[in-house]
Parts: C-alpha cells; sequence; structure tokens
C-alpha cells in the first residue's frame, strides 16, 4: 500500500463525506478529522497508538471520555444542559442523565472522516505534517484553540423529546444547566447513598411547606422519592429532595417517574426520612395538591407500625379552586391544567419539583393572581393498536437543593374546602368526546392506561383509576365507535357515583 502525503491525506479528510462517529473503522488506523454539529470541520488527529482503531479513539474516546482531557467532542460539547464537573463525586448520579444526553447529542449531530494508513506508516509524522498545512479553522480544537461552544437548544430540546428522558432525568440535566450558570460546581447537600442518611434540611425560618411524594407502585406505602418546598417569610422558595429506598421490587410507575430500583439502592428509608422531617415539619403548615401525598405518609407509618406524624395538613387543590374557579370544567385543577393556566416551569412527577409547583399555587393565590382562562385543548384520540410497552430508560438522579425568587409578597391566609364533600362519589377522567373512563373498560380481565409505550395493565378498577389520577395527563384504552380499542387523552374530570 502506498503512503499518502500529507497533501493528499488532507484533502481526502476534507473531499469525503462526514459519518456518525459510529461508523468509524473497527479495523483500521491513520488519520481523521472530526466535524461539529454544523457539520464544520474542526479537528485533526490520529491513532498513532498501535492499539487504537478509528472506532475506539473516536466513538470510544473523543464521543464518551473525559471533558478536561484530549476527548475533543465531549470537551467542546460540556455545555448547557450537557454540562458536568467531573471533578464533583456529589453529582455522580446525575452526571451519568447528562452524558447520556451529551453522548447521544455527538453520536446524532456530530462526525468524523478517516484515512487509513498501514501500520508500518509514520502515523504520528504524518498527523503533524497535515495539521501544519491545513487552514486555522479545520483545526480549531486542536491544542484548544476554540472556547466550548453554546448550547444548541433546539437541537438539544429535539434530542431530549426523542430519547423519552423521565422527569427525573429532565430535572437533573435542569440543575446541572443552573450549576453552570451560577459558576459553581454543584450546590452541596450529603447526598446520602452510600451511607444510608438522609440529607441535611435546608436552615429556616419558614412560613409554610409543600410536600409530595412518589411511590414505587400502587401500595401508597411504597414511597421512592420525597420533595419538600419550604417558603420564606419573604416568599422565596427552597426545595429539599431525597430518593427514598421503598424497599420492593414491585416497581410499576417506573415509566411516569423515571425512578428505579436500581436507583434507590442505598438510599435512606422512608421511616428515616419521617424522623428527619418531623423536626421542622411538627407542627407547621403543610400543603398537598389533592389528598394522595398525606395518604401515603399515612400508610408508610402504618406500615412500620408508628403514628402518623403532627403536621397541619392543607389542600393545595381547594386554594386553587377558591381562587381560580373558572377553571371547574375547563381543565381542572391540577397541576398540568394550573401549569398551563398559571405559566408554571416544573417538571411533572418529580417529586421536589411538584412541592414547589403546590407551594407555587399557593402563593400565586395569595397575591390574588388572575391570568386569561384559554379553553383546554381538545386533545387528539391517539387510537393506536399495538399493545407494545417500551418505557423510558432511566438513570439515577440524586438530592436536590434549589432556590427559586419570590413568586408573591402580599400575603393573607385561605380557607381550604373539602374537595370529596360528596360520599360515594368518584372523579374519574373525561375525553373530549364526552366519554369516561369507567368500570365497564376491562379487556381480557384488565384495565388499560397511560401514553403509548408507557401502558400499564390493572386487575382493578381502582387500581387503574388511582394510576389516572397521577399522571399529567390521564390516559387509557376504551373502544370506539367501530369496536377498535385505542388511547385516548383526558381533557377534564367528572363526578359519578361508585357502584
Amino acid at each position: 500500500m502506498t503512503i499518502p502525503t500529507a497533501t493528499e491525506i488532507l484533502d481526502l479528510l476534507t473531499q469525503a463525506r462526514p459519518r456518525p462517529t459510529s461508523e468509524a473503522p473497527r479495523d483500521a488506523r491513520g488519520i481523521y478529522g472530526l466535524f461539529d454539529h454544523t457539520g464544520t470541520f474542526r479537528y485533526i488527529g490520529s491513532t498513532a497508538s498501535s492499539a487504537e482503531t478509528f472506532y475506539k479513539r473516536i466513538h470510544q474516546r473523543h464521543r464518551t471520555g473525559s471533558e478536561t482531557h484530549s476527548h475533543y467532542f465531549a470537551r467542546m460539547y460540556n455545555t448547557g444542559r450537557m454540562w458536568v464537573d467531573r471533578t464533583d463525586p456529589e453529582t455522580a448520579m446525575e452526571m451519568q442523565t447528562v452524558r447520556r444526553l451529551r453522548q447521544a447529542f455527538i453520536a446524532r449531530h456530530c462526525g468524523c472522516t478517516w484515512v487509513a494508513l498501514p501500520d508500518h506508516a509514520d502515523i504520528a509524522g504524518l498527523e503533524a505534517q497535515v495539521i501544519s498545512i491545513a487552514p486555522p479553522e479545520m483545526v480549531a480544537w486542536n491544542r484548544r484553540g476554540m472556547a466550548v461552544y453554546d448550547e444548541p437548544v433546539d437541537l438539544v430540546d429535539a434530542l431530549i423529546a426523542e430519547l423519552r428522558l423521565s422527569p427525573v432525568e429532565r430535572t437533573a440535566l435542569t440543575r446541572q444547566h443552573d450549576r453552570l450558570l451560577d459558576g459553581v460546581s454543584a450546590t452541596k447537600p450529603a447526598v446520602g447513598r452510600s451511607t444510608g442518611g438522609v440529607p441535611p434540611l435546608p436552615d429556616g425560618p419558614f412560613r409554610f411547606f409543600a410536600l409530595d411524594v412518589e411511590t414505587a407502585n400502587h401500595d401508597r406505602s411504597s414511597i421512592c422519592q420525597v420533595g419538600v418546598a419550604c417558603v420564606r417569610h419573604d416568599a422565596s422558595i427552597e426545595t429539599w429532595v431525597t430518593l427514598v429506598d421503598p424497599q420492593t421490587d414491585r416497581w410499576m410507575f417506573s415509566g411516569l417517574h423515571g425512578i428505579t430500583n436500581a436507583m434507590v439502592q442505598g438510599a435512606p428509608g422512608i421511616g428515616a426520612v419521617i424522623d428527619v422531617l418531623d423536626g421542622m415539619l411538627e407542627g407547621r403548615t403543610v400543603y398537598q395538591h389533592s389528598g394522595f401525598d398525606r395518604s401515603a405518609i399515612r400508610a408508610a407509618c402504618a406500615a412500620r407500625d408508628r403514628a402518623e406524624p403532627a403536621w397541619d395538613w392543607q389542600d393545595s387543590v381547594s386554594v386553587a379552586r377558591r381562587a381560580w374557579p373558572e377553571l371547574q370544567g375547563n381543565g381542572g385543577h391540577g397541576l398540568a391544567s394550573l401549569k398551563a393556566h398559571l405559566g408554571l416551569r416544573f417538571e411533572h412527577h418529580d417529586a421536589g419539583e411538584d412541592a414547589r409547583a403546590a407551594a407555587e399555587v399557593v402563593l400565586m393565590a395569595e397575591h390574588g393572581t388572575r391570568v386569561a382562562v384559554k379553553p383546554w385543548s381538545a386533545p387528539v384520540d391517539d387510537d393506536v393498536l399495538d399493545d407494545g410497552d417500551t418505557g423510558p430508560v432511566s438513570v439515577p438522579t440524586t438530592t436536590i437543593r434549589r432556590t427559586v425568587e419570590p413568586v408573591a409578597t402580599p400575603i393573607r391566609t385561605l380557607p381550604t374546602v373539602d374537595i370529596h364533600a360528596a360520599k360515594g362519589m368518584i372523579r374519574v377522567p373525561v375525553a373530549a368526546d364526552g366519554t369516561a373512563f369507567g368500570p365497564d373498560l376491562a379487556r381480557n380481565g384488565y384495565y388499560t392506561v397511560g401514553a403509548k409505550g408507557a401502558e400499564e395493565k390493572h386487575a382493578s378498577f381502582d387500581a387503574a383509576l388511582d394510576a389516572l389520577t397521577k399522571m399529567d395527563k390521564p390516559r387509557w384504552r376504551r373502544p370506539n365507535a367501530a369496536g377498535n380499542w385505542g388511547i385516548v387523552s383526558g381533557c377534564s374530570w367528572r363526578d359519578i357515583r361508585k357502584g
């Protein structure tokens, strides 16, 4: 094989069409070029070591390697929601989510070209010659001659949607981005996963709190995440969150919140979490959005033969109903509806995010905030006839502490109302065509609820309805007029008599 000159190698690298990093040859060595997400030639390198191939060097090192060494894709795209501080051990779990996104971004949007050379060629010498004759823009990454990119927001948004990242994973990305903007490696809560300890609580004083939990399954005592929003007298909010080990092998809601059994190994048990929270919440006002969260704490206490803590539970749903009565029948007062109508920004089904949203609802109601109510968008009857279930792949997260600016300043107490005053009634979701989820929708002995790809089958109507109440948008499978079973989305809720 004739060894090409440096000029010929440079011409071959620039004339070839860039290929995805995963297509780099696994059985060849030589000189290669790297292209950024805009298709611009940015780096020239080589597989000078006899132990490396193009694939190993480009796809396995440049794409997945250290952000601070000569692994140029990893370094140049250590930015925005793809940013980590590799030296901070307390965010190690979140780094896995961030790196998964970054590596997928590079594999999808960046590229490479290569010129294979025989093993006896002076690959390192040829590399130096090619770099010396290359235009400056083609070697802008070499010797770190170019700043890290700004995040390509639109491309990252699309990729997050395509990867179907869970609420827990998306929140981890946002936290890392916030840390980058704050100019710090990370906030420093105690992770507690290796020792089983509960993270330290934020310092008060606080005026009131909001609490949210996520569970592993329909057993309300199976709490796997707890979040508390701590509201100061200036209406600023500090959020505390921890994973919890429910000590169960029955994980049914991982597709909803993204938490898995592997993620909670080493996390504290709910008993230890309640012990710590009780010191801060005893006798204090604690808001929940509906009655689920208190019932979960009560169930966890009952399972451990201990008394329910003496917290002054209040309901932010009741507060929202009094503040925005016009939403009744027009989207309702669930967090998903309030998010759209009040402009709230949070990741639903993350306990810390949901707790903060509930606290913001109370603050906005106290302030007398009113919004122009938009008609609730009628969802498309997204009939699907396949029964495949491919839920999102989850990556561990860890403890969160997040502070947000004040939402409101005037303070007044709003009375709460009983949201289940009519005994014997249950609330069910209603689709745009007026059909409601009901006990007659079992198929082959099961009720099927959830979005396509994250569907759940439940043997009882109560269990299926319980799952629907936890969803950002309730979805269930029912027959249409032609008798074909498909998924519909709920656009409102209706009270019906049970039984």
